[in-house]
């Protein structure tokens, strides 16, 4: 079972790992070539817009303060090696951070700078994924993304989307890792104890991640009405 949120430090040499997994994928990949699960964008649009997420997000872990958005800014002549330094401008200001100061930030969580520890592994992750690249996402990082989503994501839905209409309670099953997490109807659904029967979702939790993201892949193993409702549901930004 997955001690799920690692400690804010510890999400430091993951962050380092996948950001440089990122940077490797860009050297070999064609800046022009389409990404299957960003409707219009190129590699260089995913490449442009991670780069510009870890800058503004290191920007708000300096400050502690909400920041304007403008994650389209141009990376200039060389894309990864603009990517790059963006990952070490948002390492280099986690590291000097305290987690436990105060800090603005998007969620359903304590609003502490520790937020932006885990929430720019999971960033890099998905979007590492949409690379194309066959890194391969530890199963305890990629459930703690599960719980990210479902515990921190979902409270604060409406910021995104409508309320996910579910007829009834879901459990989700991580089948490498043995986590399981029940969500329950409500304004909006909320993560509680599994209370008789519910239906079911079932993967390997980097399955389970994705597709909490919309992205494609192997299909979980679905059964009942809520599920399905659930896994059709937008819940991310």
């Amino acid at each position: 079972m997955t001690t799920m949120p690692f400690a804010p430090r510890g999400y430091l040499p993951v962050l380092q790992e996948l950001t440089g997994a990122f940077a490797e994928a860009l050297r070999t990949a064609d800046p022009a070539a389409a990404v299957s699960d960003c409707a219009g964008w190129t590699v260089a649009d995913l490449a442009t817009h991670l780069g510009n997420v870890h800058r503004w997000a290191a920007t708000i872990a300096r400050t502690g303060a909400v920041q304007p958005q403008n994650h389209t800014a141009e990376a200039g002549g060389d894309l990864v090696a603009w990517y790059a330094e963006s990952a070490r401008l948002l390492i280099g200001e986690l590291e000097a951070a305290d987690p436990e100061a105060p800090c603005w930030h998007f969620g359903g969580a304590e609003k502490t700078k520790a937020f932006w520890y885990r929430r720019q592994v999971h960033e890099t992750a998905v979007h590492l994924a949409d690379a194309g690249s066959g890194h391969a996402l530890d199963p305890a990082v990629a459930a703690d993304g599960v719980d990210e989503v479902l515990g921190v994501m979902l409270p604060r839905v409406t910021r995104w989307h409508a309320v996910p209409q579910l007829p009834g309670p879901v459990t989700l099953r991580a089948t490498d890792t043995g986590d399981v997490w029940t969500v329950h109807p409500g304004e909006p659904p909320a993560l509680g104890p599994v209370d008789g029967d519910a239906a079911t979702v079932e993967a390997p939790a980097r399955d389970l991640l994705l597709r909490l993201w919309k992205r494609t892949g192997p299909d979980p193993r679905a059964t009942g009405e809520a599920a399905e409702a659930l896994l059709a549901a937008p819940l991310t930004p």
